[in-house]
């Protein structure tokens, strides 16, 4: 009886729509209260608001996830204003779908159609169809921000003409107005995708579609693939799942970045899998023509072989736009050409294919061709040829996604490069050779003193009795013994035992200095042994220097040293071990990021503001430590952060408050301008550091690896979400922090505070103590940072003098900042 009841409800009240069904009929209406739900209750649709009561759209979201995530917006672009129950209404009316306001205004989402219902499916795809013509309009056809599986990005056709399906980010993580980013498809159909900033400038490519896949998105287990369908109906990209009963999505989210989720039941959340761009090397053509850029070093450009820059004094200056240009042009009448090979992980953009079968045919095709600048060959896509200039190079990695980019060289222009390079170095050979005697000698006579003490076996070492030595003072590696306590040094075969004989599986890491190794001792506890490479920057000056100064500081948030090995031309640092590795292991890498909840970050921040006010001022050494980075604080078993690498910091004598260097050492992107510039550093360069890093944890993101709203660093797009009050907006948005705490603004403040681009301005580290633990605290408005425009030379005054600044000899002066 209740059955025939509410059929004939629904059958009597037709401008009504019954709850439970997946469909809107010809001259039915959705109201507020109602929505309609595919038929296997996966996805739902209705009347949604994002952040308050007053801007209403109709959506598609997830129906059975707790946390409502929106997966198309049909008004984006017209929310409706506060509604009224009996007139807000979205409506089917003789094929046109209407959405109308309180004030009875039609918003038309689809116009001019035959369509006699309106359903939403279990694949998230909201159709108009009839019983004639099937599938009328759907809402694949017209993605908002997200790319569900089955869904299109590409070109459509119909009769009247061609429509571009694209993904558009979002205004904000709140507003579903179209935001700045769009990602769409080649329209030359080679199945390569891009992301667009205002429409028309690229600022990430995929490069070629390969077995369903892209070398720059991860898919090592197979779980989704792209189809390039071209056929009547448009040239488009289908994106699928093998596993259709895992829910998927891929966002193109404000900051411009494509992600992909999948949700995992068991812990009933939404899996970050990967984003692209993840770092700076993958942004669009950022080192301009001809070169190549590889995230692992620094500076992150270089020439191809053959190639110098076409502004040397740009390319000092950090500005890699203008690219390389050929050494010696080519001469094409000789035929002579002979090629380099470099290993990339993306060949450039736009090449010409030849269906050729043999690597060998494809280089004298190339070698021929008086235009063809370079080749690539490989099974899976062939020959490609590119002629001009070469843009968007990324340097390989080592993995089977790697192709081969061989570039054209003249063989008599190379004949003429290596005369000259030969009178070049008989020229330079003089000086060289005395260096070298200079540092056999210098490392001769830290062999003597290498053999005046007996060398320990690492292997017997006992930390727990090692640690009561904690705050006795240590001698440098290599020191005559004296009343003080010395630093042990350990035998060459005991450290290669620990370290099963350096063994690739033992390997903790490699920074610009050499591998860091798990050594593991007969009682089962654990060391860090830091091999130098014989090629590394990192010299014996750089090695005494570090074993001195930690051998010599004493601080819970400082990494302990202890022991060294200088045996066999080795140099060796022992440390103790960091079962969490370094920041950068979790901070950079998006599937590990989450593991930074608000409450570690804060710590972490907080542990790496005392250990640098330790350095700077509680020490009984004055300390700069000159390459503070993310990858220099080590986190411990509790992920308490210990500040490391001392190889290039500098002592300040007692009344010295800054120093001169023709030797400018640090990481792009972490050295203040006073520094990178001018060879000034203080610990006012810390502090500039300090405020990189501080940021850099609160957003999630590297400085040197942020794309986001035109902002050339995120030092840049904090300033101008400081700028217009939507500072918020920089948090990490796997961070959960508390709606109502006001404490990450005031961090934020107070990494902007750090940044500032003249020195004085900036606080010192007992300033910045003082900020983060006491909320009390009025802070200064901060001035912008530096390198976000071009450099101010005025000099601020200050009220009050102190010695904690940098006095230039150029007439730059500081003063002591204390907080308003």
């Amino acid at each position: 009886m209740s059955q025939w009841f509410l059929f004939l409800v629904c059958i009597s009240f037709s401008s009504f729509f019954c709850f439970g069904s997946d469909t809107i009929l010809d001259g039915q209406s959705l109201f507020p209260n109602q929505t309609i739900i595919s038929k296997g209750g996966k996805f739902e649709l209705g009347f949604f608001s994002f952040t308050n009561l007053s801007n209403f759209y109709i959506a598609i979201w997830y129906k059975n996830i707790p946390v409502r995530e929106v997966v198309w917006v049909a008004n984006r672009n017209n929310p409706v204003r506060h509604l009224l129950q009996n007139s807000s209404r979205l409506e089917l009316f003789k094929g046109n779908l209407y959405l109308y306001t309180r004030q009875m205004e039609a918003i038309p989402i689809v116009i001019n159609s035959s369509a006699t219902e309106a359903v939403i499916l279990d694949t998230g795809n909201f159709v108009l169809r009839n019983a004639v013509s099937g599938i009328i309009w759907q809402s694949f056809d017209h993605p908002t921000d997200t790319w569900l599986p089955g869904g299109k990005v590409g070109f459509l056709r119909n009769s009247n003409n061609t429509e571009e399906a694209q993904l558009r980010s979002w205004r904000n993580p709140y507003d579903p107005y179209p935001g700045v980013y769009s990602l769409g498809m080649d329209p030359n159909g080679t199945g390569e995708t891009f992301i667009r900033r205002d429409e028309t400038t690229r600022y990430w490519r995929s490069g070629p579609l390969q077995g369903g896949t892209y070398a720059s998105m991860p898919n090592g287990d197979y779980s989704y693939n792209f189809t390039f369908v071209s056929r009547d109906d448009g040239a488009y990209l289908i994106y699928n799942v093998h596993n259709e009963s895992v829910l998927s999505r891929i966002v193109l989210d404000f900051l411009g970045r494509m992600v992909y989720f999948f949700w995992a039941e068991a812990s009933q959340s939404w899996v970050f899998y990967f984003a692209v761009p993840y770092d700076q090397c993958n942004v669009y053509a950022v080192c301009g023509i001809n070169s190549i850029c590889d995230i692992n070093n620094s500076p992150l450009c270089s020439c191809l072989t053959g190639f110098v820059p076409k502004s040397v004094q740009d390319w000092n200056l950090g500005d890699f736009s203008g690219g390389c240009v050929r050494r010696n042009p080519l001469q094409c009448f000789r035929r002579t050409a002979i090629f380099t090979n470099t290993i990339v992980f993306k060949l450039p953009e736009i090449p010409e294919m030849l269906e050729v079968g043999r690597s060998d045919v494809c280089e004298f095709a190339c070698s021929v061709n008086c235009s063809c600048q370079a080749y690539a060959f490989s099974n899976k896509g062939g020959c490609s040829m590119f002629f001009g200039d070469m843009l968007d190079l990324e340097r390989g990695t080592g993995s089977p996604a790697d192709l081969g980019l061989f570039v054209k060289m003249d063989s008599e222009a190379k004949h003429v490069g290596r005369v000259n390079n030969n009178v070049r170095l008989l020229a330079s050979i003089i000086p060289i050779i005395a260096a070298i005697l200079v540092c056999i000698f210098l490392f001769w006579k830290l062999k003597r003193k290498e053999f005046q003490r007996p060398h320990q076996n690492i292997l017997l070492l006992d930390l727990d009795s090692a640690n009561k030595n904690d705050n006795s003072d240590r001698r440098s590696c290599g020191q005559a013994k004296t009343n003080e306590y010395e630093l042990p040094i350990f035998s060459f075969s005991s450290i290669s035992a620990a370290t099963n004989n350096f063994s690739v599986t033992n390997k903790l890491g490699e920074g610009g200095f050499g591998p860091v190794y798990k050594g593991e001792l007969l009682n089962r506890q654990f060391v860090a042994v830091k091999r130098l490479s014989q090629r590394s920057g990192q010299g014996l000056e750089e090695f005494k220097n570090e074993t001195e100064l930690i051998a010599k500081l004493q601080h819970r948030n400082l990494v302990g040293i202890l022991g060294c090995c200088i045996e066999q031309d080795e140099k060796i640092l022992v440390y103790e071990y960091m079962p969490n590795k370094s920041l950068d292991f979790f901070l950079f890498d998006p599937l590990k990021q989450e593991q930074l909840d608000w409450r570690i970050r804060v710590q972490i921040i907080e542990g790496i503001a005392q250990g640098l006010l330790y350095l700077h001022q509680y020490s009984r050494l004055r300390i700069v430590h000159r390459d503070l980075k993310a990858s220099n604080i080590l986190l411990d078993s509790d992920m308490n952060p210990k500040i490391s690498d001392f190889g290039m910091a500098r002592i300040f004598g007692g009344n010295q408050s800054q120093a001169n260097t023709n030797r400018i050492v640090g990481t792009y992107g972490y050295m203040s301008p006073e520094y990178a510039m001018e060879g000034l550093f203080s610990i006012k360069s810390d502090v500039f550091a300090f405020g990189v890093l501080l940021l850099e944890i609160l957003s999630g993101k590297k400085n040197t690896g942020f794309y986001g709203c035109d902002s050339p660093s995120l030092l840049g797009h904090a300033w101008k979400l400081w700028e217009s009050n939507r500072a918020i907006e920089l948090m990490d948005p796997l961070v959960d922090v508390p709606s109502s705490s006001l404490i990450p603004l005031r961090y934020i403040q107070v990494g902007l505070l750090c940044v500032q681009e003249n020195p004085v301005d900036r606080p010192t580290m007992w300033d910045v103590v003082s900020m983060l633990n006491n909320e009390q605290t009025i802070l200064a408005s901060p001035q912008h940072p530096a390198f976000t425009v071009g450099r101010r030379t005025t000099v601020k005054s200050s009220p009050r003098e102190g010695t904690d600044g940098i006095g230039s000899v150029n007439g730059l002066t500081l003063s002591w900042i204390e907080a308003r």
